[in-house]
């Protein structure tokens, strides 16, 4: 059975793609839980729409970042926590910490999953964090400090 996915499956195919698959998997699976639809002219002129329109979402979101990600840098983002005397922090700073700071002070949004940060940071200290998101990179700094 011919059938239009309307969201990505894994291992079967992504968002608009028009795949051909077995009838009961199709009837019984993927149509019930609406992550595909079946595959008539009208589906499939709406579904190659869909897929322009995502892909000219997705390039103008990704030129959006890489200007989000050059602000950053230029930006001085701090966050203040609590610490000991050694300059341990008792919370660690996380990814949302970072999107919350940089939401407030450098008023840009980003994407939680585009902070490539390895661990939570748990010193005080200026801390260089990359982003990533797709083809574009880059990085920015944080300096937490004190309260």
């Amino acid at each position: 059975m011919k059938v239009i996915l309307m969201k990505d499956v894994k291992g079967v195919g992504r968002a608009y793609d028009a795949i051909t698959l077995a009838d009961g998997y199709a009837l019984n699976f993927l149509i019930p839980k609406k992550l595909a639809i079946a595959a008539t002219p009208s589906a499939t002129q709406q579904a190659d729409l869909r897929r322009k329109q995502a892909t000219d979402r997705s390039a103008l979101d990704s030129v959006l970042l890489a200007q989000n990600i050059a602000a950053l840098a230029e930006a001085r983002i701090v966050i203040k926590s609590k610490a000991n005397e050694k300059g341990h922090l008792y919370d660690a700073v996380g990814k949302s910490d970072i999107k919350e700071a940089a939401k407030e002070q450098a008023r840009i949004d980003l994407p939680e999953d585009a902070i490539k940060l390895e661990k939570p940071i748990k010193e005080l200290g200026t801390f260089d964090i990359p982003v990533a998101a797709g083809e574009v990179f880059g990085k920015f700094s944080i300096t937490i400090e004190a309260e």
